[in-house]
């Protein structure tokens, strides 16, 4: 039973430290249709974004959104072998456009700070979140 224990938790470890990427889809016009956007496989970016969203304060709640997400995003391996359920994080940025505001499923929302808002936006989409209030 030890052994089995130790083969099964050493092959988590595994898989939490296999390499991912992020594939971003963005909104076609004013519809709810996406289209690949970007696909982010730089292993530090894909890091900065899970820890923003790791270290984000989640309210478990549904959110009432205005309109569709401007972005929807998923983790996945680079390994292709490895099968795992991909949980889709849907994106939008506030009125003012200063900060996204992010849902986690169904039911998990947050409104990220200005910072880690021009961060994530900028992986995203490599530009500047200021350059939307002008």
């Amino acid at each position: 039973m030890m052994i089995f224990l130790f083969a099964v938790s050493g092959c988590m470890s595994e898989i939490e430290n296999e390499e991912q990427k992020i594939k971003v889809q963005k909104r076609i016009g004013n519809e709810n249709k996406y289209e690949d956007f970007k696909e982010i496989t730089n292993d530090e970016e894909v890091q900065k974004v899970k820890k923003i969203l790791n270290e984000a304060n989640w309210k478990n709640e549904e959110a009432e959104m205005v309109g569709p997400p401007e972005y929807q995003f998923i983790f996945q391996f680079k390994n292709p072998e490895i099968e795992a359920k991909a949980v889709l994080y849907r994106l939008w940025m506030n009125p003012n456009k200063e900060k996204a505001e992010i849902i986690e499923g169904t039911d998990r929302y947050v409104q990220l700070n200005k910072e880690d808002s021009a961060t994530l936006f900028g992986i995203f989409t490599g530009e500047e979140l200021s350059h939307l209030n002008k």
